[in-house]
C-alpha cells in the first residue's frame, strides 16, 4: 500500500449508512471525508423479516449517492460492510445484488462476532496505545457488540440481538416516554444481555469504551449539559432518562446536543445503555472515536498481504480444530494452486488465495463423516464464526468444498455460471483426484489450460499408462461437468 492511497469504507447499519474516506500515510489512515445518512433500514423489516420496498429504496438511494463519490476507486480500495438488519432480512439477496450494482462495489454481510472484531479494530486504532484492558460496547440499531481486548488485539467478542432501533420500535412505538415503558425495555435488554455477565464481568477490564451512534449521542447530550467531554456516567444516564420522561414523547424532547436523526431512537438506545451499565457495574464509559468503519479501513490494509491477512490465521485454526490431515491439505492446495495459475497466468492473487483456503479446508467435514465429508464441510463453513471472513466469502468457500466431488450441477446456478468460480472448482477437483493416494502426485508434464468455455488437461507421454487410477478419476471429471456451461477435454499421453 503506497503512501497517499485513498481507502473507503461503507457501513450499512440498521439506523444509518456511513461512508468514511481516508488517506494511507506511513501505516496510519487519516480521515479525508465522512458522510452519514439516516436510512432506518432496520425499521423496514416486516413481521416476516422481509425488507419493505420503501426501506430498500431508501437504502439504494443512499448507496447511489455514496457510489457517485466513490467513482474511480479501485475495488481493492473499498470495503462495504452490512450488519444485523441484513443478517436478519430474508430477502437480503435482492437488496445486496441491486445495492452492489448501484454502489459499484460488493457488499459483505458480516457475522455478529466479525462485526465486533472490526469495531474493536476501529476503536483501538484511534486510541493512544497502552496496556489497559479494554471493554468496548457498541449499541447499534438492531445488535449490541461486546469486546474485551488489549492494544490492537480483541480477546473475546460477543454479539446480542438488542439495539436502539429494535427497542424503540418495540417499547416506544408511539413515541411515548413513560416510566413503565423504560422499565420494560431495560428489563428486556437485561434478559438478552444477561449471558454476558460471566465473560465481561468488571474484573476482566480496566476501562470501558462506547462506540457508534448511541454512545456518541449520549456523550454529546451530557457534554452539552455541562458534563465532562466524551464521558458517560451512570448519574448522567439517570438525568437523561428523567429529562425524556419530563418530555413525555419523542417529538417534544428539547436537549442541546441531540441530533434530529437520533430523536426517534433515543428511548431504545438509553434503555439498552442503562441495562449495560447496570449488568456490568459500569460507573463511567468513555466515548470512543473509532467504530466499525475505521476497522473496515484497517482491515483493507491487512488483506493486502498474505502474511497479515487474518483469514489465513483463521483457516489454520479451523484446520486444527477439526483435526484436518495437514499434509494432505497442503498437498491438495499446492496442486490446485499450480493448476489454477497454469490456466489463468494473469489471475488475481486474491482468487488464488481463496482457492488455497478452500483446498486446505476441503476435508474439514471428515471429523463428522468419511463418506459425506464434503457436505458436512460445506455446512461447517456456512455456519462458522470465522474471524476476518464475510458471510458471502464463507459461503463461497463452502460451495467449493461441497463441489469437490460428485456432479457439479448440484451447486447454485449463479456459481456454475461464474467462470472464475468454476475454474477454482475444477482446479480443486482435479487436485483432489490426483492426490487420492495421499502422497505427492506425479504432475511433471501435466497442465490445465482454459480457452473460453473449454478446459483442457494434458499429460506427458506414458503418464496415463503409469497412473491408471488417476486417469480413471480424470475421465470421470468429464461426466461430472456435463450439463454445465463448461466443457472438459483430456489429452492423456
Amino acid at each position: 500500500m503506497h503512501n497517499g492511497t485513498l481507502l473507503a469504507a461503507v457501513d450499512l447499519g440498521s439506523n444509518s449508512f456511513r461512508l468514511e474516506i481516508g488517506r494511507f500515510e506511513h501505516g496510519h489512515i487519516q480521515r479525508m471525508e465522512y458522510l452519514k445518512e439516516t436510512v432506518r433500514l432496520g425499521n423496514g423489516l416486516d413481521e416476516e423479516f422481509n425488507l419493505t420496498r420503501e426501506a430498500m429504496q431508501r437504502g439504494w438511494d443512499c448507496l447511489a449517492r455514496f457510489g457517485e463519490r466513490l467513482a474511480g476507486f479501485e475495488r481493492a480500495q473499498v470495503r462495504a460492510v452490512a450488519t444485523q438488519t441484513l443478517r436478519e432480512a430474508r430477502n437480503r439477496e435482492e437488496f445486496l445484488a441491486r445495492g452492489g450494482e448501484i454502489l459499484g462495489y460488493p457488499i459483505d454481510v458480516v457475522s455478529g462476532p466479525e462485526e465486533a472484531r472490526l469495531i474493536y479494530q476501529g476503536v483501538a486504532r484511534l486510541l493512544p496505545q497502552s496496556d489497559e484492558r479494554r471493554l468496548v460496547v457498541d449499541i447499534g440499531g438492531r445488535s449490541t457488540e461486546f469486546i474485551l481486548g488489549q492494544q490492537f488485539r480483541p480477546h473475546t467478542v460477543a454479539s446480542f440481538r438488542v439495539g436502539s432501533v429494535a427497542w424503540s420500535t418495540r417499547y416506544f412505538a408511539d413515541g411515548q416516554f413513560t416510566r413503565q415503558a423504560f422499565l420494560a425495555a431495560e428489563i428486556a435488554a437485561k434478559a438478552v444481555l444477561d449471558e454476558a455477565l460471566g465473560t465481561f464481568r468488571p474484573d476482566t477490564w480496566d476501562v470501558a469504551y462506547g462506540s457508534s451512534g448511541t454512545a456518541g449521542a449520549v456523550g454529546d447530550i451530557l457534554a452539552a449539559a455541562g458534563g465532562p467531554e466524551g464521558l458517560i456516567t451512570a448519574e448522567g444516564l439517570d438525568w437523561l432518562q428523567d429529562r425524556l420522561l419530563r418530555s413525555h414523547q419523542a417529538d417534544r424532547v428539547r436537549l442541546e446536543g441531540l441530533k434530529e436523526d437520533r430523536r426517534p431512537v433515543i428511548g431504545g438506545g438509553i434503555s439498552v445503555l442503562r441495562a449495560v451499565f447496570d449488568l456490568l457495574e459500569i460507573r463511567q464509559m468513555h466515548v470512543a472515536q473509532g467504530a466499525l468503519r475505521q476497522g473496515a479501513l484497517y482491515d483493507l490494509l491487512d488483506r493486502e498481504q498474505p502474511e497479515t491477512d487474518l483469514r489465513t490465521t483463521t483457516v489454520n485454526g479451523l484446520m486444527q480444530r477439526f483435526s484436518v490431515d495437514i499434509a494432505q491439505a497442503e498437498r491438495v492446495a499446492r496442486v490446485a494452486s499450480t493448476l489454477f495459475t497454469q490456466a489463468t497466468p494473469q489471475t488475481s492473487e486474491r482468487a488464488a488465495r481463496k482457492l488455497e483456503w478452500a483446498a486446505r479446508l476441503h476435508e474439514i467435514g471428515g471429523i463428522i463423516s468419511h463418506s459425506d465429508y464434503h457436505r458436512h464441510g460445506a455446512y461447517i463453513l456456512d455456519h462458522a464464526d470465522a474471524a476476518g471472513f464475510a458471510v458471502s466469502e464463507l459461503h463461497r468457500l463452502g460451495a467449493l468444498v461441497l463441489g469437490q466431488r460428485g456432479k457439479v450441477r448440484k451447486l447454485e446456478i449463479e456459481l456454475i455460471n461464474d467462470p472464475g468460480f468454476c475454474l477454482q472448482l475444477l482446479s480443486l477437483r482435479v487436485a483432489v483426484a490426483l492426490c487420492h493416494a495421499r502422497r505427492d502426485p506425479d504432475v511433471d508434464g501435466l497442465s490445465l489450460r482454459a480457452l473460453g468455455s473449454r478446459h483442457t488437461i494434458s499429460t506427458r507421454a506414458g503418464w496415463a499408462a503409469a497412473y491408471p487410477q488417476s486417469t480413471h478419476l480424470l475421465r470421470e471429471e468429464i461426466v461430472a461437468w456435463q450439463k454445465t456451461p463448461w466443457e472438459l477435454e483430456l489429452n492423456l499421453g
